[in-house]
């Protein structure tokens, strides 16, 4: 059957052979894939020791790409992926989304080398692009507007929040009792439930008034993210004067502007730029892309600090995010109470700069040998708080004032701004970092290769060891830079948002009502 998006009073649904649809069923159906997707985004971090030794990758720079493809074409093609949901049938291409999910995670469980796995990954995004927008779409429709789909939605939101803290741990499982390739294998078997789910409990719906959508426009601005990200990845290895760098920066630059060309011109583009005329939104997606760009690479500097600096298992690597996952409930509880009393821009000034002040003190206390419950905790407990207070704030700001038809896209340019945020912040920073420890120790790449070599044949000699604190020193001195960065961005966003956002507390309530209502 086909089903529109109005609302109001309508009677329960039914299937197309007449079958009432069960409306637990379908939201446990769609709760299954949203958590496949969110997992993905950081269950591979706790694996990427162990990817770099089972694939050679001795630079940090090209083992971040793992993370980046994913968030890439997650984030660049989010929006396009709700539009042809809309277009074709919510359930189709939810349907669609998971089993290119399913492909891509054996492809990517199978893959024997570095480029064939980033790929994978690439193609993961596309799935969870096509799969995110459509399941939460598919949930407006099937729980009516009201307690019933408040209740649906606030399932769907602890999904969300606690789908990334549940990634690092079962990273950390699958890793140490499996292997790397099985935070792949895993989803395969849950995208298949997903789809038998689908067939049997969800039901098919579209909306008839859609336009068509943009899809020179979403390979026009992924392809030129790309090739940013990847020009600030291998700048240091080429040069940043290079023809490869310069020429890859003109690319990024040329399908960009296209990009923007597309949209001016589309008469169904992907970003309607109408919306940023709202100051309040434009300082929000301005916000998200920063508060992205400095939050990500948290996850990737200290997991790395902790496996193969201080040999943490990936179980306890995993564990030692969790406080961190229940400090930004709180703090999200905290500030959705405090939004109705004052508003979004106190929440987005103390928040950035609370979470700014987490990273600056890793960057300024870190060393090889810091202690966790001295120096890791309490900085990521600031964090945390910070991240509480601003997600939520931003949440509110984004949709504010926003026509009500406009609000999906309005919501899913935030979400897709964080994730675009973070590819390039965590590209940026890996930059940074790359580049001050290749100044502290130029030829690091080699040393790593002698002590990986020296691992498998268990032949430390002293001179090894004293080479192996020697890469320790510089790789986390330039981890301790990427984090002062990043606590820039995170403080430009709250001046950007402090300068741009001007809502009353009862508009910031009232939008954040109508976000959580669908």
């Amino acid at each position: 059957m086909s089903v529109t998006t109005t609302q109001g009073d309508r009677p329960d649904l039914t299937h197309a052979d007449g079958r009432e649809v069960h409306k637990g069923l379908a939201l446990l159906t769609v709760a299954i894939a949203q958590l496949m997707v969110v997992l993905d985004a950081t269950i591979v971090n706790v694996a990427l020791p162990d990817i770099a030794t089972s694939l050679h990758v001795r630079s940090n720079s090209d083992l971040s790409w793992i993370v980046t493809a994913y968030t890439l074409t997650f984030g660049g093609f989010l929006l396009l992926g709700g539009k042809i949901a809309d277009r074709v049938g919510r359930r189709t291409v939810f349907m669609g989304g998971a089993v290119l999910f399913a492909v891509a995670s054996m492809m990517g469980g199978l893959s024997g080398s570095l480029g064939l796995l980033i790929a994978a990954r690439a193609l993961q995004g596309i799935g969870g692009a096509l799969m995110s927008p459509s399941a939460l779409s598919l949930l407006t429709v099937v729980f009516k507007e009201g307690e019933e789909r408040n209740r649906a939605l606030g399932i769907w939101s602890a999904i969300t929040a606690g789908g990334a803290a549940l990634g690092l741990i079962l990273g950390g499982v699958l890793t140490e009792y499996a292997s790397w390739r099985w935070v792949l294998f895993v989803n395969v078997p849950i995208a298949i439930i997903a789809v038998v789910g689908a067939l049997r409990f969800v039901p098919e719906s579209k909306d008839e008034r859609a336009l068509g959508f943009d899809i020179p426009g979403a390979v026009l601005v992924t392809g030129g993210l790309m090739a940013l990200v990847y020009a600030l990845v291998k700048g240091n290895d080429a040069g940043w004067g290079s023809f490869q760098t310069v020429g890859t920066l003109a690319v990024a630059a040329a399908l960009l502007t296209g990009f923007v060309l597309v949209q001016v011109r589309s008469t169904a583009p992907l970003v309607p730029f109408r919306l940023f005329r709202s100051r309040s939104v434009a300082g929000a997606d301005l916000g998200a892309l920063l508060v992205g760009a400095g939050i990500f690479a948290i996850f990737f500097f200290l997991i790395l600090w902790m496996q193969v600096i201080n040999g943490y298992s990936p179980i306890k690597a995993g564990l030692a995010f969790l406080p961190m996952t229940l400090i930004i409930g709180v703090g999200a509880g905290i500030g959705s109470q405090l939004l109705g009393k004052i508003g979004p821009r106190p929440l987005l000034t103390v928040g950035p700069l609370l979470a700014a002040s987490g990273l600056l003190m890793l960057g300024l206390r870190l060393q090889p040998d810091s202690s966790y419950l001295g120096t890791i905790l309490p900085s990521l407990a600031l964090v945390a708080g910070g991240m509480g207070f601003t997600f939520v704030a931003l949440t509110s700001a984004a949709v504010a004032g926003v026509d009500p038809d406009d609000a999906g896209i309005a919501s899913a340019l935030l979400n897709a701004g964080q994730q675009v945020g973070g590819a390039l912040g965590l590209a940026i920073l890996t930059a940074v970092s790359s580049s001050r420890t290749k100044g502290i120790l130029p030829g690091i790449d080699q040393a790593q290769g002698q002590l990986q070599q020296a691992t498998a044949t268990h032949s430390f000699t002293p001179a090894l060891q004293q080479l192996g604190a020697k890469v320790n020193d510089a790789l986390v001195s330039g981890w301790s830079v990427g984090f002062v960065v990043g606590a820039a961005f995170l403080a430009s966003a709250a001046v950007v948002c402090t300068l741009l956002i001007r809502l009353s507390p009862e508009q910031a309530a009232a939008s954040l009502k109508e976000t959580v209502a669908g």
